[in-house]
């Protein structure tokens, strides 16, 4: 009996009031039905919580749709499927789910005893825009949620679901000029839907701050500059994001890859059926065994597949828009790991580099780091690609799990304060955390989580050899 009586008041509760019973079984008021919870440690958490319609069937290869709303309490307390891919051994963060293609689906950690608005961190995945996924222990919002934040994850399509193009679907013209771009749009629905819902999770929706890695990185930039994004976040923690600039590929060049797929299928591009066809393939046969280890090691023939590119209208040329002042305009944390893919001089190291140059030329707030610490148990020298994000997270101990020494932990935590600091401030900065200055080209500072466990803000010791590698064009546009 009191289980229902607090089902039906929070059915009964306005969108705008924080819809949460504290206990065993947090029920929250979504804009499509109620949500039950759990609470774990102090932090309350709903997961597998709709943000779009399945994308499946008419709708494989459509913007996002609205989802159907629910009656009664939906069951939120397990992740649902990560978005359809091949899973690959060697994954720094193992998916926790089996993949589908029904993964249009959110995930929600919020301290419990939390008062007022909180501010609100959204975390975008990475992995090569054809792997990834919300449901990696080590990405749970549980331990940032626990220092006074709501922590939103999300899954979006990858692999041929995220990016597709066919001069089928560009005459259909089904979603006003949005195509292609699939899993950038799944982003903004995503943040659209934080803006709708945020405040039943006692989160701030005026307060939001996005932050992704690797692909998730890539992505930030892209949202960053994104027209259909403005207004969505207000922060950006930008994490091996490479340097904020678009190929070359275009629309025709994504529909030709299109093409190249349905002939790999035995369908013909140009024939009436084609699309109805695509269609009816099954979810592993579109996968057709892509993943990250598949992009390293492509097959003989045309391409078949490709990443995100410059629509016009979802994505924009992001070196362009940077240049002409196009861009959102939030307070930026940008950085990548001190032996990142390409080493100094590549796309990552010396990405994050000029994009911390670019953007602070517009006069937007910048913090650049470089994480360089290694935790004790992996015992060789350099911090890989992605090895920041358990400390970020101070998830160290999931990951490490009893090789998680105390330097780690205390690493851990030091990061994490910084990235919650940023989220509720606009600004890393905070009590009891050593001074991480603003990025100027003249000082050229930026905060190196050093090898030795400790947070060091000095310039930049690899300036002057990334500088002459790479030599800072006269606009970011060339």
């Amino acid at each position: 009996m009191r289980m229902m009586l607090t089902v039906a008041m929070a059915a009964t509760l306005p969108l705008s009031t924080p819809a949460i019973a504290q206990g065993p079984a947090p029920i929250a008021q979504t804009d499509r039905g109620a949500v039950r919870g759990g609470v774990e440690d102090g932090v309350a958490s709903w997961k597998g919580i709709p943000f779009a319609a399945p994308p499946v069937g008419a709708l494989r290869w459509r913007a996002p749709q609205p989802v159907t709303a629910w009656t009664g309490v939906r069951d939120a307390t397990a992740y649902a499927p990560d978005c359809m891919q091949v899973p690959f051994p060697s994954d720094a963060a193992p998916l926790g789910t089996k993949p589908a293609e029904d993964c249009l689906y959110a995930n929600v950690w919020k301290p419990v005893a939390a008062k007022g608005k909180l501010p609100v961190v959204v975390w975008i995945y990475g992995g090569g825009f054809v792997n990834g996924g919300a449901s990696p222990p080590t990405y749970s919002g549980a331990d940032l949620a626990k220092q006074g934040v709501v922590f939103v994850s999300f899954n979006y399509r990858v692999g041929r679901f995220g990016t597709f193009a066919l001069p089928q679907l560009t005459r259909a013209n089904a979603d006003g000029g949005r195509l292609g771009n699939y899993g950038i749009m799944d982003q903004i629905a995503a943040l659209q839907w934080v803006q709708r819902n945020a405040a039943a999770f006692g989160g701030d929706p005026a307060n939001v701050t996005i932050i992704g890695e690797s692909a998730g990185g890539m992505s930030v930039h892209m949202l960053n500059t994104s027209p259909l994004a403005r207004g969505l976040f207000h922060k950006a923690f930008i994490m091996s994001g490479g340097n904020g600039r678009s190929d070359k590929r275009t629309l025709a060049d994504v529909e030709a890859i299109g093409a190249n797929f349905a002939r790999s299928k035995h369908i013909d591009p140009t024939a009436p059926d084609a699309l109805e066809r695509l269609r009816a393939l099954s979810a592993e046969e579109v996968t057709d065994g892509l993943n990250m280890m598949a992009l390293f090691r492509p097959q003989a023939g045309p391409p078949t597949n490709t990443g995100p590119f410059v629509d016009g209208k979802v994505v924009v040329d992001m070196g362009a828009a940077y240049a002409d002042d196009r861009l959102a305009r939030v307070p930026v944390v940008v950085g990548a790991t001190s032996a990142d893919m390409g080493g100094k001089t590549g796309f990552m190291i010396a990405g994050a580099r000029q994009v911390a140059g670019v953007l602070t030329d517009k006069r937007v707030p910048v913090w650049h780091y470089r994480f360089s610490y290694v935790a004790d148990s992996v015992g060789q020298p350099g911090a890989q690609h992605a090895t920041d994000i358990p400390f970020f997270f101070d998830t160290v101990r999931v990951k490490y799990g009893d090789k998680t020494t105390e330097r780690d932990r205390t690493m851990g935590q030091v990061m994490s304060a910084y990235v919650v600091r940023f989220a509720k401030t606009g600004n890393p900065n905070g009590p009891g955390l050593p001074s991480w200055p603003g990025y100027t080209r003249s000082s050229d500072p930026l905060m190196d989580f050093a090898a030795q466990g400790r947070a060091v803000a000095q310039p930049d010791p690899w300036g002057a050899e990334i500088d002459a590698a790479a030599p800072r064009p006269a606009s970011p546009s060339q």
